[in-house]
């Protein structure tokens, strides 16, 4: 039983209406373009033939034959090498007992199927997840860039203080250095930091299929698990990967069983109609006048007993079992992978709330010293370099927080997604009806006719060689917690009331 609760919650959240794009709006993006979820479509759709496939081999089959043979060179006479013959036939095979090898197949096949379902869930979970740190990427980057063309902004200020002090005499020339060095380093990470937001911009364009443009703060996930067990319990019931490979160690059994067939005989009823017409050629020159046509009908039963086949079965039940024992230890491995990345994302989730918790506060207590830093400096009591580290300090705990809520939310989604709560159904994404696998499968598993042929495939994901090359240009302002104002007071840029050191 799914929480039902939890998903009306998540869906509401990201439900909410928006003019910038939202979260939601880059999960139905993608949900609807990403290719390797439309691959992973076509792959589901091609593993549904594989029903029909063995359902084919246990149903009856009808063909006919037709030739017209010239006899050019003949020993014997007319009547028993006539100069001319045509022949057509019809015959119907129907097959009763294969030894359970069609049965098991179709079993197979169907467990397969429901594995690849299961398997095209655990694809959109990954690939949403991709979406959601990709999202969150570019959340981090453009703060990080805003913080540090911020720094620079204010050691712009604070250098040419420091030159203006030291023109006056109130500073060395140490102080007017220090606070070159440090403008450089900080021009230095300014650069890096625009780089990072470009490549986290052209990340989300792969995956989204469109051009980040002033995303909103995504919203806050529901009913993340209280425990890493609890986490766990729910995974090992609804993970989608965990169950596909369950399916298909399934679906091995009936492998086993096909193979086992092998050594067992088949049986089929069989009839047939042929019609052989000497086109006048039989006894010609003779004289005679006899048929020239003559038709045959024929009812039988046939039997194949395998007696020796070079050891063939026995290979390909040892072979069968060999495959079933790797399938029993991947979905054991399956299930080990299931419980680390659950209980992972947990502690990650965790750990990364205690993280903003304890960056507010500092980045509070940073702001705080820098202004008091500050205040001393005017009165002679700090020097040049204790306001420079005070504001590298402040920029580190906000860099620290602005990533620490990336990654909060990146594991808090990763959990859900490992839960097996972060699915199409889950998130209620807009853009027309969700992608149910299960219709082609209704629609293909019991067709006979050897004519329906599905449409021609075409392109669904849409290239994204014409969305221009992505910048570093910041298009949401910055979180007034993390924005400091540049101090352009007199105590700072003329050293007024300083005295001499």
């Amino acid at each position: 039983m799914r929480g039902y609760t939890s998903l009306i919650v998540l869906a509401a959240t990201l439900a909410t209406p928006a003019s910038a794009e939202t979260l939601r709006d880059a999960l139905a993006k993608a949900y609807r373009d990403n290719p390797t979820i439309t691959a992973g479509r076509a792959q589901q759709r091609a593993t549904d033939e594989t029903v029909p496939l063995a359902k084919a081999a246990g149903r009856p089959g009808i063909s006919a034959t037709g030739s017209i043979t010239d006899n050019l060179v003949r020993s014997g006479n007319s009547f028993t090498t006539p100069a001319r013959v045509a022949q057509a036939g019809v015959s119907l095979n129907v097959p009763v007992f294969s030894g359970g090898a069609v049965r098991n197949s179709i079993h197979a096949a169907e467990t397969r199927v429901e594995a690849g379902q299961a398997g095209l869930r655990g694809t959109e979970a990954t690939t949403f997840t991709s979406v959601v740190a990709a999202y969150n990427n570019v959340l981090r980057d453009e703060a990080i860039v805003s913080l540090n063309a911020q720094n620079v902004k204010v050691l712009e200020t604070n250098l040419k203080a420091a030159q203006d002090r030291f023109q006056v005499g109130d500073l060395t020339r140490t102080d007017v250095a220090q606070s070159e060095a440090r403008l450089s380093l900080a021009r230095a990470q300014w650069q890096g930091a625009q780089s990072n937001l470009i490549a986290s911009r052209e990340n989300y364009v792969q995956l989204v299929g469109d051009a980040p443009d002033a995303l909103e703060a995504p919203p806050p996930l529901p009913n993340l698990p209280e425990s890493p067990d609890a986490a766990v319990d729910v995974a090992l019931q609804d993970n989608p990967d965990l169950l596909a490979s369950r399916r298909q160690r399934d679906a091995t059994a009936y492998d086993v069983k096909v193979a086992r067939a092998s050594r067992l005989p088949t049986v089929g009823v069989g009839a047939g109609e042929n019609y052989t017409n000497y086109l006048g050629s039989l006894g010609s020159g003779t004289g005679l006048g006899v048929g020239q046509t003559g038709a045959a009908t024929s009812v039988g039963v046939n039997m194949t007993l395998p007696i020796f086949q070079g050891g063939r079965p026995a290979a390909q039940i040892r072979q069968a079992q060999a495959l079933r024992a790797q399938a029993i230890e991947n979905a054991t491995a399956a299930e080990r992978a299931v419980i680390a990345q659950a209980r992972s994302a947990y502690a990650m989730w965790r750990s990364s709330q205690e993280v903003i918790t304890s960056s507010e506060a500092a980045v509070s207590a940073n702001r705080l010293s820098l202004e008091g830093v500050r205040a001393e400096n005017s009165v002679g009591n700090r020097t040049i370099l204790d306001i420079l580290n005070a504001e590298q300090e402040l920029l580190n705990s906000q860099v620290t927080l602005v990533t620490a809520r990336r990654d909060a939310y990146v594991a808090g989604f990763a959990l859900l997604a490992a839960m097996g709560r972060a699915e199409a159904r889950d998130l209620g994404l807009d853009g027309g009806p969700l992608y149910n696998s299960a219709d082609n499968y209704n629609a293909v598993k019991n067709r006979i006719s050897d004519f329906g042929t599905g449409p021609a495939p075409v392109a669904i994901a849409p290239t994204t060689a014409k969305i221009p090359a992505q910048n570093a240009d910041v298009r949401r302002p910055l979180d007034p917690q993390l924005d400091t104002p540049v101090d352009r007071s007199e105590r700072l840029t003329t050293g007024e009331r300083t005295p001499n050191r």
